[in-house]
């Protein structure tokens, strides 16, 4: 019970951020940059596990985008120019121009070289279908429904992959499922099919969106845990889930990844005894709000730790 986590995004080392800007240049072999890759990807596996972390993350390491990364390595992309996508943060926004494939797998090597550094399980991360699509410029399908499926079949041939390799635990992204409530029912069915036949843990993670809009549907995504941010909001959202039977199990956020503030653990485990009064202790998994790039290696350390030993304590308290 009270199982910890992250999201699955860690900040990248400085040496890593200045070798991804020298190969975009051409100043470095792609061969070198991904030892530099691997070297990051090592040293975060070790950093979770000294921190006591239950599940862990490959922190994406050899990825910038989340939704350019894929599009660069499946067939019927495009890329287009620089985009903003926050602050002052930009990406190249991918277009769809043709049909989706995948000639290979993306990330099953990846996570085969994270699960070797350790014997605690480490999670298959994947972004979804809908975010993908919505996220992307569109110049081939007739509707947003129809690029949508096509992305999600190849998503799901990904997932599959990975739980052949032996993930237990796939999550799969969809941030952008709570910015447009209109089309939940669009993003149910394109989950659905990534989701179709799975026998692992499956998780989707939402964030910072129309709660109030897309709440009803929350129990109808067809995974086997939902993963949303509270810490951002106050913990507000615990009032939504409160005198309901929620079906699925939970990954509530416990810490603000937006914030500089490292929150003490006295707070979260305050935090964690509210949403006990909601949740029962195994349907909890206990996290950040969201991936943790954004904030220096540090203080995603110490915001790591404080999530680990509030939830120790809280776990403590229940068994004795």
């Amino acid at each position: 019970m009270l199982l910890t986590t992250s999201v699955g995004s860690l900040p990248k080392p400085d040496y890593l951020t200045q070798a991804r800007s020298q190969t975009r240049r051409g100043e470095m072999d792609p061969s070198r940059l991904r030892q530099l890759e691997q070297r990051a990807t090592g040293e975060w596996i070790k950093a979770q596990e000294e921190l006591g972390i239950d599940i862990l993350v490959d922190g994406e390491q050899y990825r910038g985008d989340m939704v350019a990364y894929f599009a660069e390595h499946l067939g019927g992309f495009k890329q287009s120019g620089l985009v903003r996508s926050y602050g002052n943060r930009y990406y190249r926004k991918p277009i769809l121009a043709g049909k989706i494939t995948r000639p290979k797998p993306v990330t099953v090597d990846w996570w085969r070289f994270a699960q070797k550094q350790t014997r605690k399980p480490v999670k298959g991360m994947l972004t979804g279908p809908y975010t993908i699509m919505d996220w992307s410029f569109n110049e081939h399908f007739p509707s947003r429904r129809a690029a949508s499926l096509a992305i999600a079949r190849v998503i799901h041939e990904e997932a599959k992959d990975l739980e052949r390799a032996g993930a237990q635990y796939i999550q799969i992204d969809e941030p952008a499922i709570s910015t447009r409530p209109e089309e939940m029912d669009l993003a149910i069915e394109a989950l659905g099919l990534v989701t179709r036949g799975l026998r692992a843990h499956t998780i989707t993670h939402i964030c910072y969106g129309d709660f109030k809009t897309i709440g009803p549907k929350l129990r109808r995504l067809p995974v086997d845990q939902i993963d949303l941010e509270f810490a951002n909001r106050g913990f507000e959202l615990l009032a939504f889930f409160k005198g309901k039977r929620f079906p699925k199990a939970i990954g509530l956020g416990v810490v603000d990844v937006h914030n500089h503030r490292v929150e003490s653990t006295k707070e979260v485990v305050a935090n964690l005894k509210k949403a006990l009064k909601v949740f029962k202790p195994d349907q909890i998994y206990v996290d950040p709000d969201c991936g943790l790039k954004t904030r220096t290696p540090e203080e995603a350390k110490e915001k790591l730790r404080v999530v680990v030993e509030a939830a120790q304590a809280v776990r403590q308290e229940l068994m004795n």
